[in-house]
């Protein structure tokens, strides 16, 4: 078997994590697994995970993509726009399945994984725009959001 050259496997890896990415906001971190991400790529089980052989490395590689995708719907212009814009984003079931992730993140023992920075990146940002007000605003949405994610599981069983 010939070898594969860097380019090849620098674009097989980015395909991997392109669909991991599409999957952790679609059907969510919990059920992506290595047969689904298999089944959409065409790339063996075997062959992801020879590139990934922890399930949470993806998220270790996806981690700034992530909080990137969440933030970019953020509106930072006011505090109140960034509350509403919050509030906007809970709507769209991909920006709040980074919520979910977050919030089923919080008691992991990987601490690759704890350090996450998805919020974090939306709490910087409130910061270097309202200084303590913006952090105390971004503590405050995501507690509303962890009891609203809480009341839609309640709900939906």
């Amino acid at each position: 078997m010939a070898k594969r050259s860097r380019v090849e496997t620098e674009l097989t890896v980015n395909q991997i994590l392109d669909e991991a990415f599409k999957q952790i906001l679609t059907i969510g971190f919990e059920a992506m697994s290595y047969t689904t991400l298999s089944a959409a790529t065409g790339v063996s089980r075997t062959g992801i995970s020879h590139h990934f052989p922890r399930k949470t490395e993806f998220l270790v590689r996806l981690d700034e993509r992530i909080g990137q995708f969440f933030i970019e719907g953020l509106d930072f212009s006011s505090i109140e726009s960034l509350q509403q814009s919050w509030y906007a984003l809970m709507q769209q079931s991909e920006r709040k399945a980074v919520l979910k992730l977050f919030f089923s993140l919080c008691g992991s023992v990987d601490d690759n994984v704890k350090t996450l920075k998805s919020l974090n990146m939306a709490k910087e940002t409130a910061i270097s725009h309202f200084a303590e007000a913006g952090s105390q605003c971004v503590e405050q949405l995501v507690g509303h959001s962890a009891l609203a994610l809480l009341n839609d599981g309640q709900t939906a069983q």
